[in-house]
């Protein structure tokens, strides 16, 4: 799931970055680059064989990262998916749902933006609501990561009609309508890839 997950991210670095030049710093795709690519080697210089210490490990390493936010609100999502994965060896549906939810409470203590100020947020909340509504529904790990993929691409999409109040992208006020958020799109990435990175090893 991290490494397809990082594999979106990159591929789509340019457009990410894109993204970020309405308004922002025109990094977000380069930043996010190097955030995967920490991830991907907290993957491999893990040895602890323990869930929660993975996660963790890579919710530091991506929390290291320069370039604004991104850094600090992606590692506390991984940091806090840690919190809830205390214990356990592998996660089922129900399991992975709750650690999204953990991740993203984590995410929102660290920032006041809420869904609607065309961020992250508009893509992980969805995200988050249909892993949970999946799971409860007693789908599959897969069946709630394709509803979690689907929920962020669309949550991503409609911050192309919102305008930014948060990061710098605020300051150009409505000229920031009409391009869909970095962040979300990462967001949406992300999920995309967690969910091909089971479907492959399904």
């Amino acid at each position: 799931m991290v490494r397809a997950a990082a594999a979106q991210v990159r591929a789509n670095q340019e457009l990410l970055s894109k993204l970020d030049s309405h308004g922002g710093d025109g990094d977000h795709g380069t930043t996010m680059a190097r955030a995967m690519n920490c991830m991907e080697k907290a993957v491999e210089d893990d040895q602890s064989s323990s869930l929660q210490e993975l996660l963790r490990s890579i919710g530091w390493a991506v929390m290291g990262v320069d370039g604004g936010a991104t850094g600090p609100l992606f590692g506390t999502f991984f940091m806090s998916m840690a919190d809830a994965a205390a214990g356990k060896d592998a996660l089922d549906a129900n399991g992975l749902a709750a650690a999204f939810a953990a991740g993203l409470a984590g995410v929102q203590k660290r920032t006041r933006a809420q869904v609607g100020d065309k961020t992250m947020l508009d893509a992980l909340v969805p995200a988050v609501d249909a892993a949970q509504a999946a799971a409860d529904a007693g789908g599959s790990v897969k069946d709630m990561l394709r509803s979690a993929s689907e929920a962020a691409r669309d949550g991503a999409e409609r911050t192309k009609s919102l305008q930014a109040r948060f990061g710098r992208a605020k300051n150009i006020g409505e000229k920031s309508i009409g391009q869909p958020d970095a962040g979300a799109s990462s967001v949406s990435l992300i999920f995309q890839g967690f969910l091909e990175g089971v479907t492959t090893h399904a």
